[in-house]
């Protein structure tokens, strides 16, 4: 899964859109959304895949998502989308 990304924040605040495979980051941003929107973006260009993010509580991952065409095996039944 080389095309997949995660949204984190770094100590100084930044939060970094980081493709998984990656030694560097992809982007750096000032809030959450902007990094995530941004991932989803790169991964809509690249042809889809999965968006993790991780939040601020002790680097717990708080929402994965599959951004189309990617191929979820088991998609989620919530009622967020």
């Amino acid at each position: 899964m080389g095309k997949d990304r995660t949204v984190y924040r770094r100590d100084d605040g930044t939060w970094v859109n980081k493709r998984n495979d990656a030694d560097k980051a992809s982007s750096l941003h000032t809030t959450q959304k902007a990094a995530e929107d941004a991932a989803k973006d790169m991964l809509r260009n690249q042809g889809g895949g999965e968006v993790t993010v991780q939040g601020t509580d002790q680097g717990r991952f708080i929402k994965k998502d599959t951004v189309p065409p990617g191929n979820d095996p088991f998609p989620p039944k919530d009622s967020e989308h």
